[in-house]
């Protein structure tokens, strides 16, 4: 197989594998700020236990995002070392500032976070809460910049020619806010929002279902409905703002994501349909008239371009673009449908009533990872073929040394590792599911070892 197209796979699946963890993270870091907020202000120990127990969540799911995340460092390396010369200065500062903006400062305040319930104040407690949640946005911030700047470049000069060329930056904050950068920044974290609430979600009616633990699962789902509920309508709006940007700065990714191939005036918003990329058409097609003219400049009958105005051999893969685009919108159907159920049966004060709404819940969870996941592919994929848009395209970026051998054999490494960290991540998912709120007293910490023999040692004085 060909080298450019497994080091394209390699670098996919590492990405989607690490891309299930940080919006579990950011998502749950801003329902642990809310939670301990409740419990600052009213003192309830349910609030308490519950804020205790998502943190334990919260710890796993940011412990194998970090160990799945490293990954992705070597590989521009082995793999895209033409791209990481290339780009070194532009994407290099970035995720230099991603390791000293964030992760310093949320790994930094995680200890806090984690062990300093009883050994510390809670004021000093909450406010290591929000620095970690604040940690995992920042993380967000550096990283969706620097793959905005591959979108949308801008704030750069081109040194040097040929072999030698490098991106170099000459104005820092045009490069920080890029055309696309702000709107998919707030997108993506949005989306992250969305999933670590969903999680919540899912949990918290399986507790309902079982009908164990009931107080601490209205409290979380309560809180966390209302999360989504929030955080589903800004999608919409986020949503469409960054189609428009799409429609202005990447017109080629726009007809993919419609499998649009003929330039239209008036062009129709597709629902559904399957595209045929032979004949050039969409079969089945059920449209509505002039509506993607109208959603991507304000205008029912402005011009779209199709990919008759780009060679073929530039085009990307339209009709997997075309589906996987719509499946992250008919996941936040079901997101919006679920989220609105929600709050209709609560308002009714039948919120907690249903077993078969407790299931949908459950299942809910995989919603918002589907959405993110395909937003993501479909962003890249329909970069192709750049991968600094209008400047280095793919087949460039590669390593000119490394084999398919290597790389296969790699992906088979990494596929094994990864199938070995999804199945430890579940299972200790579910031990804590299965163990609930609360403390248990089984799990003694070093400290509290020790704590122990001192007291231990003070009975047997004060007795003597």
């Amino acid at each position: 197989m060909d080298v450019e197209i497994l080091a394209r796979l390699q670098f996919a699946l590492t990405i989607m594998f690490h891309y299930i963890y940080p919006p579990f993270s950011i998502g749950l870091g801003v329902f642990l700020v809310i939670l301990e907020g409740f419990y600052m202000k009213t003192k309830k120990r349910e609030y308490l236990e519950a804020a205790k127990f998502w943190t334990k969540v919260f710890a796993l799911t940011f412990a194998v995002g970090v160990a799945t995340g490293i990954v992705m460092q070597f590989e521009f390396g082995t793999n895209w070392a033409t791209y990481s010369r290339y780009v070194g200065d532009v994407f290099g500062s970035a995720l230099a500032a991603e390791g000293i903006f964030a992760f310093f400062l949320e790994s930094g305040f995680l200890a806090l976070l984690l062990f300093g319930w009883n050994r510390i104040g809670p004021k000093l407690h909450y406010f290591s809460t929000i620095m970690v949640a604040t940690g995992a946005h920042f993380s967000a911030i550096w990283i969706v910049v620097a793959n905005s700047w591959m979108q949308t470049p801008a704030g750069f000069v081109i040194a040097g020619e040929g072999m030698s060329a490098r991106a170099e930056i000459n104005d820092f904050w045009a490069m920080f806010f890029n055309p696309s950068s702000m709107t998919r920044l707030f997108h993506v974290i949005v989306g992250c929002w969305l999933q670590g609430a969903f999680l919540v979600v899912g949990i918290s009616a399986y507790y309902l279902l079982k009908n164990i633990h009931i107080d601490f699962a209205k409290i979380s789902l309560k809180i966390s409905i209302v999360i989504c509920a929030i955080s589903v309508m800004l999608q919409l709006y986020l949503g469409d703002k960054s189609g428009k940007v799409v429609a202005r700065y990447q017109p080629l990714k726009l007809a993919a994501f419609e499998s649009l191939y003929v330039t239209e005036k008036g062009a129709p918003l597709t629902l559904f349909g399957l595209p045929d990329k032979e004949n050039e058409t969409i079969r089945y097609q059920v449209a509505i008239p002039k509506l993607l003219s109208y959603l991507s400049f304000g205008d029912a009958d402005a011009e779209i371009q199709g990919m008759d105005q780009f060679p073929k051999k530039d085009r990307p893969n339209s009709p997997a673009i075309f589906q996987l685009y719509r499946i992250m919108i008919g996941m936040w159907v079901i997101m919006f449908l679920l989220c609105t159920t929600a709050l209709y049966r609560w308002w009714k004060g039948t919120l907690f009533e249903s077993k078969i709404f407790f299931r949908m819940l459950m299942l809910s969870v995989l919603a918002p990872v589907f959405a993110n996941q395909t937003g993501w592919v479909v962003a890249e994929m329909g970069r192709y073929p750049w991968i600094v848009y209008g400047y280095l395209r793919i087949s460039e970026g590669l390593s000119k040394t490394v084999t398919a051998n290597q790389v296969f054999s790699s992906i088979i490494m990494f596929t094994v590792v990864y199938a070995f960290l999804f199945v430890m991540f579940v299972y200790l998912l579910r031990k804590k599911i299965e163990h609930g709120p609360g403390e248990d007293e089984n799990e003694f910490t070093p400290y509290h070892q020790l704590q122990e023999y001192v007291e231990e040692i003070g009975r047997d004085v004060t007795k003597s």
